[in-house]
């Protein structure tokens, strides 16, 4: 589940401050999704057409607004994923779940900013990060005791795999939409027990991937 809103969430705003909190949301949302996560928030405020005193009066930190602008995306991907556990066929429930993350990082650079950096203050992105990985662990559990997936890969092998797709994603859906699901579909077949061959080095451990991601400055990616 994500986590409460705060306080300051649940307060009834003045009909005056939800618009601008409303205007302010929706210029983040086609700002982050034009130039990504690191647009100037007096851009936002411009665009919104209010004051830098209101942006930073109704989201005191950048975390504040991407969690306003991505909570319900970041949601409905957690509730994708309860929806892939509870499928019969592991293998076909994980496929369905990458392919329809994947279409919602190549839509928005947004969100594919947030799934791999390592910004501060978004409470639903700390909740997904622990929600994606059982997710994934479970169901790559699964498909490997019904011979689907191979038994020498863990999620850290998965979730590098896909980071380097989803750096992609935007720019491939820019060319060519829909052209991503082509090298996902590669991929993925490369994880399949009819293509196992010996790995020449042992996976990372969870704790060895973070230091990885600090290193490249992020944090790890949701796909």
């Amino acid at each position: 589940m994500p986590p409460p809103e705060s306080p300051t969430e649940r307060q009834p705003l003045r009909r005056d401050a939800q618009r601008n909190r409303d205007l302010l949301v929706a210029a983040a949302r086609e700002l982050f999704a034009e130039q990504g996560l690191n647009v100037p928030l007096d851009e936002i405020a411009k665009r919104a057409g209010v004051g830098n005193a209101t942006l930073y009066r109704r989201f005191p930190a950048r975390g504040d607004l991407v969690e306003a602008v991505f909570r319900a995306d970041l949601t409905a991907v957690m509730a994708s994923g309860d929806e892939a556990r509870r499928a019969e066929d592991a293998w076909g429930a994980l496929t369905a779940y990458l392919e329809g993350v994947c279409a919602l990082l190549a839509r928005d650079r947004g969100v594919g900013d947030l799934m791999t950096t390592g910004i501060r203050g978004v409470p639903t992105l700390d909740a997904i990060h622990v929600h994606n990985h059982t997710t994934l662990s479970e169901l790559m559990r699964r498909a490997a005791a019904d011979g689907e997936l191979r038994t020498d890969v863990v999620p850290e092998d998965l979730l590098f795999a896909l980071s380097a797709l989803g750096a992609s994603l935007p720019a491939v859906e820019a060319v060519r939409p829909g052209s991503w699901r082509r090298p996902l579909a590669l991929l993925l077949d490369g994880f399949r027990a009819t293509a196992q061959r010996p790995l020449p080095a042992r996976a990372l451990t969870p704790q060895e991937t973070e230091r990885v991601y600090r290193e490249l400055g992020g944090a790890p990616p949701m796909v």
